[in-house]
């Protein structure tokens, strides 16, 4: 049995509900649902009664309940011991991005938070271009990632959402529609779109809006890799792109204006690591960032 298991089974416990506790967990409620059967036959007991309105906790289930809350009380001083001992040893974590977080300092208001626990611990800060849409988690330069969703391979990461921002698309100043306060998307799908790399996945086809466009397919004016290769591109007229709303300053600079996009969903910035990722530090920085993201909403 690992720790693990009598964490799912708290959470569960807790909330007396399997979607609301995979939540908590940031896990799929089939998983869960999976993970208590097997701790249940484990155990050799029936821990929850179940129906499709309510689910309760078995006599068993309550006897484990208080047990098991000590044992992950335990768990958690000793792992917080050996963290200490990891920060003070000067261990360092690399957090990578695909743009500046920015958002009303959120980076020092994690980072304040994230030293407050492990106040000896190096936080190295990292920017990707836009080809690797994990900014470094894939292949391990990264140990925590802010980056945008879609997410390639999302099975293999676990995050936690910082910012929902509307879509915006960016466009040179003297464009018609810049007149305008807002647009729809039909207004733009004959317009060339500034494209991420192919190796961004589905973050490309997600910034171009192929979802939306009724399998019309986008005309694409340029690839770029960044915020500066973008703002030429869309200076030199060579097509324009959607933006997150909290991204728009990285635009515009004069000669580039942004205007909301009335009929897409909104984007999500978030912070990611690897699903196996443990690691105290990794933990202890995803937490500070749980807790500055709960102030925020």
């Amino acid at each position: 049995m690992h720790s693990r298991d009598l964490r799912y089974f708290v959470a569960v416990a807790e909330e007396l509900h399997f979607t609301r506790a995979a939540e908590r967990l940031f896990i799929s409620q089939p998983a869960l649902s999976k993970q208590i059967r097997l701790l249940e036959k484990a155990l050799g007991a029936d821990l929850f009664e179940r129906d499709r309105r309510a689910v309760a906790l078995t006599e068993a289930g309550r006897t484990l309940l208080p047990q098991a809350r000590r044992m992950l009380e335990v768990w958690d001083e000793a792992q917080a011991a050996l963290a200490r001992l990891e920060a003070a040893r000067g261990a360092r974590l690399v957090i990578g991005m695909s743009t500046s977080p920015g958002r009303g300092g959120m980076l020092p208001a994690i980072r304040s938070r994230f030293a407050a626990e492990f106040p000896q611990a190096k936080l190295e800060l990292r920017q990707l271009p836009w080809q690797d849409p994990t900014a470094g988690l894939a292949d391990a330069t990264s140990d925590l990632a802010f980056i945008w969703l879609p997410v390639p391979d999302a099975e293999r990461y676990r995050w936690l959402v910082m910012a929902t921002e509307p879509r915006h698309v960016a466009l040179p100043l003297g464009h018609p529609l810049a007149t305008r306060d807002t647009v729809k998307l039909a207004d733009l799908l004959d317009e060339p779109f500034l494209a991420l790399p192919e190796s961004a996945g589905p973050l490309r086809a997600y910034w171009l809006a192929l979802d939306e466009r009724a399998e019309r397919p986008p005309r694409i004016g340029a690839v770029v890799h960044n915020p500066d290769e973008t703002y030429e591109a869309l200076v030199d007229g060579r097509g324009l792109c959607l933006v997150a709303a909290g991204n728009a300053p990285l635009l515009t600079r004069g000669d580039v204006v942004t205007r909301p996009v009335t009929d897409v969903a909104p984007s999500r910035l978030v912070l990611a690591w690897r699903a196996e990722d443990t690691r105290p530090l990794v933990r202890g920085y995803a937490s500070a960032a749980a807790k500055l993201a709960e102030g925020r909403n």
